[in-house]
């Protein structure tokens, strides 16, 4: 039965003047953003939640809270508008918590939208108590996030519109609705108009002429410079000037982890500094005796706690904003501006050097390079029912379409994240802002959600994967075409490498070897259980076509330790 007519009486549609609950003016300017709602519907939200479907479906429901959170946000980070996610009050904003947190760390515009409970004066003799009591705002404003409450029926369209203008600020937002106010009856009248956009700036943020001379004497004296790159120098637009500056100097090239392949081609690119470099690239940079780090925290995660850096080698960190340089890490030098405009005003202050005086651009670098293979870094530790993830990695960079999304749940399965190529940064997804085990699924749902048409791959260990399971319903309901590829050491990987590096018992962190394959194929996935390369040759077809969910259930080596273990435990 189509419930949209009663959702939205004729009175409603033809009168403008006919009152309407603030539920459903609240539903009609949030349909009005252009943005799909993630969410989880509760009794306190559900009017709202309903009312949103019935308006043309733009309401996709998850399976937990937090899923339906770090859809929103996979959503936002993906296209770089407004995520929204709707879930309810007490219970259910206590679960969506772990997913606020993370979608706070990201500086995703994300709005979570929550029920509360009723905020106008009432019966001082009603029954009680509320069973779902909570104070959110508490929570929510502790926990980091900006926080805005609708506190009476005629404020609660503004509320919403300067809510969604502090998320499309770049933060996480909360907005509570309580549920007296929702269920009120208004004359809507036309949307508020949202507060006025802050003014963009005229031009990009120019640096000190200065802090440009500093850093172009310091530049010039140097013999073998190395760039660092991070998702500030992606987002500036500035991988092309950067290029042609490393190609002026004689600079190679590296990126922190969320800037991967950015310079993905280029000869004198090194991939990822910090644990997740190959040999070749650690030997380069061990000979540099510049950094220049670009649009990066450069923390400590990047920099191996510091080891990853020549320890003589002076740093140069240019950022848009000042705070950021040094705060995680090194910085002789800072330079504060648009990344591509510093790096401009670099190229015109140093003088280009002749091929002879750029040893880091010398025909054997080169060379050595172009012909470096990652299959050389390790020896495959294959079993008899067990397949070793590095080797598991390379063959899935050859049989994945080239147009992939990669999305990373975290684990000690993420040593395979140097192994799997994506056009860029745009295209990868880690979820480590608040290193939380479980993010991926949800916030590949998102990305997938705002990408038909591209490949999204989520890579998730059996940890993570067992904790959000519910939500291969979400994908197969929903339809939405994710590759999930679960790296199923039958343990908490991360833990139990710990546990061995101090020498204490390891069975709490060890799991019985579940098939997750015939689980994802109840819940309509197509699905595979992979012990052997040979099995993930013969899986190819279903990583070729996006026409339904597919999952992998990939047996690995639970022996073979990530590389950066030893300096998570360190830390």
């Amino acid at each position: 039965m189509d419930m949209s007519e009663n959702i939205l009486p004729a009175s409603a549609r033809h009168d403008p003047g006919a009152r309407i609950p603030v539920y459903q003016a609240l539903a009609e300017d949030i349909a009005a953003l252009g943005a799909p709602v993630f969410g989880l519907m509760s009794d306190d939200t559900m009017l709202l939640a309903a009312t949103l479907d019935a308006m043309g479906g733009g309401f996709h429901g998850a399976r937990h809270e937090n899923g339906a959170i770090a859809m929103a946000e996979g959503y936002a980070t993906a296209t770089g508008e407004l995520g929204v996610a709707l879930i309810g009050r007490g219970p259910a904003a206590a679960n969506g918590l772990h997913g606020a947190v993370h979608a706070g760390r990201t500086g995703s515009r994300v709005l979570v939208v929550f029920g509360d409970g009723a905020s106008l004066a009432g019966d001082p003799n009603a029954p009680g108590p509320d069973g779902k009591a909570f104070d959110a705002a508490g929570v929510l404003r502790a926990a980091g996030l900006r926080i805005f409450v609708a506190r009476s029926p005629g404020t609660a369209r503004a509320v919403l519109a300067e809510a969604v203008q502090a998320a499309r600020r770049g933060a996480a937002v909360a907005l509570l609705l309580p549920l007296d106010v929702q269920r009120a009856d208004i004359t809507p009248g036309p949307a508020p108009e949202p507060p006025p956009r802050p003014h963009a700036a005229t031009g990009p943020a120019a640096p000190r002429p200065q802090s440009i001379a500093a850093a172009a004497a310091l530049l010039a004296r140097s013999r073998r410079p190395l760039f660092v790159s991070g998702l500030g120098a992606h987002r500036a637009n500035a991988r092309e000037a950067i290029a042609a500056l490393a190609n002026r100097v004689g600079a190679l090239l590296a990126t922190t982890l969320k800037a991967k392949d950015m310079f993905r081609g280029d000869p004198w690119d090194l991939g990822i500094i910090g644990s997740f470099s190959h040999s070749a690239a650690r030997q380069l940079i061990d000979q540099a005796d510049c950094v220049v780090v670009f649009g990066a925290s450069f923390n400590q995660r990047t920099t191996s706690g510091g080891e990853a850096l020549p320890h003589a080698a002076p740093v140069i960190h240019v950022d848009l904003v000042r705070s950021h340089i040094g705060r995680w890490g090194p910085a002789d030098l800072a330079v504060v501006g648009d990344v591509r405009e510093v790096v401009r005003q670099l190229a015109d202050a140093v003088p280009a050097r002749a091929p002879e005086d750029k040893p880091f651009h010398a025909g054997a670098v080169r060379q050595r390079l172009a012909a470096f293979d990652m299959a050389d870094e390790f020896r495959p530790e294959h079993t008899a029912r067990t397949v070793d993830p590095r080797a598991l990695a390379l063959e899935l960079d050859r049989l994945l379409p080239a147009d992939r999304n990669l999305v990373y749940d975290s684990g000690n399965f993420l040593q395979v994240l140097p192994y799997l190529r994506t056009r860029g940064p745009d295209h990868l997804k880690h979820t480590s802002d608040f290193f939380s085990v479980g993010m991926g699924f949800g916030t590949a749902l998102g990305f997938a959600k705002a990408r038909p048409g591209e490949t999204t791959v989520l890579i998730i260990g059996d940890g993570g994967f067992a904790m959000t399971l519910s939500e291969l319903d979400t994908a197969a309901r929903e339809g939405i075409p994710l590759i999930v590829v679960v790296m199923n050491d039958c343990a908490y990987g991360a833990e139990r490498h710990y546990l061995e590096l101090e020498r204490m018992p390891i069975a709490r962190a060890l799991f019985p070897d579940v098939d997750y394959a015939p689980v994802a194929e109840a819940f309509g996935f197509r699905a595979a259980t992979i012990r052997s390369l040979d099995d993930l040759r013969r899986a190819a077809p279903l990583l070729q076509t996006a026409d339904g969910p597919v999952l992998l259930d990939c047996k690995i080596n639970a022996s073979v330790a990530a590389p950066f273990t030893p300096e998570m435990a360190a830390h």
